[in-house]
This record gives C-alpha cells, sequence and structure tokens, in this order.
C-alpha cells in the first residue's frame, strides 16, 4: 500500500536523520532514529533501508539476490469480519468461487460499505483472483475520513490477514518454484510481480507489456531464443514467469548481481542505468536512488523494494517477530 504523502516524507527524513547522525558518530542516536522509522511507518520502503541499516538480516541492495528469507504460508484462512454464517462456512472451507456468488447476494450496499464489508469484499476477490480489484478494495480503507472508520481501518491494520491481503501471495508454486531455478529471492520476484502486474495474468500496459512481469513482445522474442523456446505465450503465467525471472536473473547478471541496479534496469532498460551509474559516480546506494532521473523510476525502485520488505515482514516470522518487537 503506497504511504500518503505525509508520511512517506516522515519516514524518508527519519531515516535520512538517522543516516546524519550515525556519520557524526551518533550510533546511539542513529539506531534510535532507524528505529522509530520502523515503529511509526512500518509499511514503508524506508521501514526497510532502516532495517539494513540496523543491520538486520533482510537483505540489501547487494545481498538481496543471495538471502533467502523464511516464508510462511499459512493453508489456514481467518475469518471475514463481515459476513453470514452460510458464507463464513464456504470461505473457511476454502470454496471461494461459491462464497464469491454467495456474497454477491448479501453485499448490497456496495456503494457506501462499511470497514468491515469493504475489506470482506477484497479478501473475497482476492480468493477467486481478481488481485487488482481485491488489493485496491483494501488498501482504499485508507481513505476512510470518520473518526469511527479511521478507527476501525487501523485495528484492522494490527492483524496479519490485512498485510496479507494488500500483498497477497498468488502463484505460490510457480513464483517460488522458477525463483529458485533463478537463484533469486523469491519475495523479491513477487514483490516486483505485485508492482508490475497486481497479479493479474491477461493484463496490458499501454507500451504493449504483457502479463504477470509485463514482458514486452520484444523481449520476450528475445529471451525466446536464448531459451530456444519457440512456443510461448505472455498471457499464460508459467511462461510469462519463466520469462521474466530469465530476464530478471540477466539484469542481475548485467550488474554484478547488485539488485538495485537489477530492479532499476528492469523498469528503465540497462543503458539507462549504466548511464546514470557513470554520470552520478555510485558510491551509496540510498544517494543513488534518491538521485534516478527518472521520477518513474525512483518511484519503481521504492515501490518494489518497499513490497519486498512488506513480504518480509509478512511472511517471514523472524523478521515479523523483530518488529513487533520494537
Amino acid at each position: 500500500m503506497a504511504a500518503a504523502p505525509k508520511d512517506k516524507l516522515a519516514a524518508e527524513a527519519g531515516f535520512w536523520l538517522g543516516k546524519w547522525t550515525y556519520r557524526q558518530n551518533q550510533p546511539d542516536l542513529a539506531r534510535e532514529a532507524f528505529e522509530q522509522v520502523i515503529v511509526n511507518h512500518p509499511d514503508s520502503y524506508y521501514a526497510w533501508r532502516s532495517a539494513v541499516h540496523l543491520d538486520w538480516e533482510v537483505g540489501n541492495f547487494d545481498t538481496v539476490r543471495s538471502f533467502t528469507p523464511t516464508i510462511e504460508l499459512s493453508a489456514r484462512r481467518s475469518p471475514l469480519p463481515a459476513g453470514s454464517p452460510e458464507l463464513q462456512e464456504l470461505y473457511l472451507l476454502g470454496h471461494s468461487q461459491t462464497a464469491w456468488r454467495h456474497w454477491q447476494t448479501e453485499f448490497v450496499e456496495q456503494q457506501k460499505p462499511t470497514v468491515s464489508k469493504q475489506f470482506s469484499d477484497g479478501i473475497l476477490r482476492l480468493g477467486i483472483g481478481d488481485n487488482l480489484e481485491g488489493i485496491f478494495m483494501v488498501t482504499s480503507l485508507a481513505w476512510r475520513d470518520t473518526p469511527e472508520e479511521i478507527a476501525e481501518y487501523e485495528a484492522l491494520k494490527n492483524t496479519p490477514a490485512f498485510w496479507q491481503a494488500v500483498y497477497p501471495f498468488p502463484f505460490p508454486d510457480l513464483i517460488l518454484g522458477w525463483a529458485q531455478e533463478r537463484d533469486l529471492n523469491p519475495l523479491l520476484v513477487t514483490a516486483l510481480v505485485r508492482q508490475e502486474s497486481r497479479f493479474q495474468p491477461n493484463i496490458k500496459s499501454v507500451v504493449g507489456a504483457v502479463g504477470l512481469m509485463q514482458v514486452m513482445p520484444a523481449t520476450g522474442e528475445w529471451i525466446s531464443t536464448q531459451l530456444g523456446q519457440d512456443s510461448y505465450s505472455l498471457t499464460q503465467p508459467a511462461d510469462n514467469v519463466k520469462f521474466g525471472t530469465w530476464y530478471l536473473d540477466f539484469t542481475h547478471r548485467e550488474y554484478s548481481n547488485n539488485s538495485l541496479f537489477a530492479v532499476a534496469s528492469y523498469n528503465a532498460g540497462p543503458g539507462a542505468v549504466s548511464r546514470w551509474i557513470e554520470e552520478k559516480k555510485f558510491t551509496n546506494a540510498d544517494e543513488f536512488v534518491d538521485k534516478i532521473p527518472y521520477p518513474e523510476t525512483k518511484g519503481y525502485v521504492e515501490s518494489v523494494f518497499g513490497g519486498y520488505w512488506n513480504y518480509l515482514r509478512s511472511y517471514d516470522p523472524d523478521v515479523r517477530a523483530r518488529v513487533e518487537a520494537l
């Protein structure tokens, strides 16, 4: 979920305060600043950067690829905050399509739903693979403005179910399998897929990029020659993730397994990133991100790695426990 502008600015300011106090040889103040970013803005990109500077085992730009997180995907569903007993039973038993059809007869306040019903609608959409709308229904709860609704929303944000809805894990076998095959961090791949397509297999961008990992047709043709695979369809999840992870592996190899450059290159192309490295005289990763001249790519890098962090704190029990301990 994208942070509100004020939240993003506060998280960014807190992070740079931590870096500045550390450079002033005040490690205790730096640690306090970094910890406050994680406490106050736990879902932000800067929370991950703060965790890195606190020496947490979360992977840095140059180690994310080889970092192996512990991933716990729960097979048990949590009860929905709204819905009849019949709906609850269908959902908890995993009958997603039937539960969704049942929900259509119950969800009559679609123009002005309660917080609990909007959240339940998002969860049920995720259950049937409508990930784009499902994520939207959950994240747009942040727009509520009455004190009662804000309080209910804030309570939801303290539950694992909320964050696992904002950062869902569709296609787990496919993504985890190809991440392992390519020696890529599976949560980085998942965060990139979420950013590219919100897990919609048939989505097509205005410039023609296709599928889960938004592979351009021309790039797909080139990858097919590298793989020796003449027959493929970029709208098929299996082919798309196979090709997309091959290309992400390629961008990593182009930049000595530095994931910052690899992810930036996935969005902007290798020529642009190589030029920035030369022009910006790269010495510090955080300063490099801050100086990326393409606003789209700068936002993309922060969103992918912010997503990676949120997948870590949602699905890695060690990271989740450490965040909760602050």
